[in-house]
């Protein structure tokens, strides 16, 4: 499905009073750009790179306009013309996981399901009824979660996802490689060989070399819940493969219009329009997460540096159980699916479900990129 660019869709309700960041290709290569008042400014002579644009409050008199953004015609995938790129470069894409109750009682029955869809019926009734509301309730880390870990031991339902939801330490993990993610309007990709997934709207939070944050976008974070539900060592498998990590289409920047205590109250909305005539919504309530972003955030950073900046997923609390092709057998996707993740603070990300094998293969690297400035003179 051809998907263009509509401002008035798929940027923020009051785009025109924030401030965005991002990245576009007007046909040579990566150009880091800000959308201020409407209007789409090339930044590339203050920053060769969106991660060294962010460092400091760009000097958006030295950007070179390029036109208003709603005359700016951009199209998905490889068609001639100006595309959307991932709005991040050499940030490090990482992820927090299990930070919704009802994302870890997911988790839970992925596992004691052994990747099998057809038993997380019978499986996500019962530990419902034993531990979901106390997990509701209960703060990380806290004596509280102390006793309900030690409850669920002894009645053998403790589980190492149970630990990172209700413990001490978040659950922080690798998603995509450095220029890796892919942007608004680009296939999104799960593995060829799974049979039981699922996206994962979410928020992203975007750090600075010093780790303070600098702006939010929405990510949808591919999840393979049969490789993860075999065993968890599996993670690397489920999250990180061709096309499986999808950012933007825009950061918007943190300012006087939009701040922290706006995601911490978002509502991240998730549509699914399937080819076979399928439909699912549901909604990510930035509300019910369990641990602080910026507890998040401070864990991400606490012993690893990046010099770069890095990106951050906040976890989702969607999980979808809709049965889609029989019944008990849950919600997974089928090719052409297409997946909107939206927020009116943030717009709304556009991806059409395809393989990993099947989606344009990622060739553009940091080499690429280094190259690619040279040929044209930014370096």
């Amino acid at each position: 499905m051809a998907h263009i660019f509509d401002p008035a869709r798929d940027m923020a309700e009051d785009w025109l009073e924030g401030c965005f960041a991002g990245r576009m290709d007007f046909g040579e290569g990566p150009t880091p750009v800000i959308v201020r008042n409407g209007t789409v400014l090339d930044m590339s002579s203050v920053a060769l790179t969106l991660s060294g644009l962010l460092e400091t409050a760009p000097d958006l008199d030295r950007g070179r306009s390029i036109g208003a953004l709603s005359d700016v015609a951009i199209k998905a995938g490889d068609t001639p013309g100006p595309r959307l790129l991932s709005p991040v470069d050499l940030q490090c894409v990482k992820a927090a996981g299990v930070t919704f109750a009802v994302s870890t009682l997911e988790r839970v029955i992925e596992e004691r399901a052994r990747g099998n869809a057809d038993e997380a019926a019978a499986i996500r009734q019962k530990l419902e009824d034993v531990i979901g509301g106390e997990l509701r309730a209960v703060r990380p880390g806290s004596d509280d979660a102390a006793r309900l870990k030690q409850t669920l031991i002894e009645n053998g339902l403790w589980s190492q996802y149970l630990e990172v939801a209700i413990g001490p330490d978040a659950e922080i993990f690798t998603k995509a490689p450095v220029l890796a993610s892919v942007g608004w309007g680009q296939p999104i990709g799960i593995r060829s060989d799974s049979t039981w997934n699922n996206p994962e709207p979410e928020v992203v939070i975007i750090s600075d070399s010093a780790g303070k944050p600098v702006g939010a976008t929405l990510g949808n974070d591919v999840n393979l819940r049969d490789f993860e539900g075999r065993s968890a060592l599996l993670l690397g498998k489920a999250k990180d493969n061709n096309a499986s990590c999808a950012l933007g289409p825009f950061i918007r920047l943190f300012d006087k219009t939009f701040s922290m205590d706006d995601v911490r109250a978002m509502d991240i909305t998730l549509d699914i329009e399937g080819p076979d005539g399928f439909r699912l919504s549901g909604v990510n309530s930035m509300s019910q997460i369990s641990r602080d972003p910026e507890d998040l955030i401070r864990q991400a950073r606490s012993e690893h540096q990046y010099p770069d900046g890095f990106a951050l997923f906040l976890g989702t609390m969607f999980a979808p159980t809709e049965d889609r092709h029989q019944a008990g057998g849950g919600f997974t996707h089928v090719l052409g699916d297409v997946v909107s993740v939206s927020s009116p603070r943030l717009g709304r990300l556009v991806n059409t479900v395809t393989t990993s094998k099947a989606a344009p293969p990622w060739t553009f690297g940091i080499s690429g990129l280094i190259a690619n400035l040279s040929r044209r003179g930014l370096l």
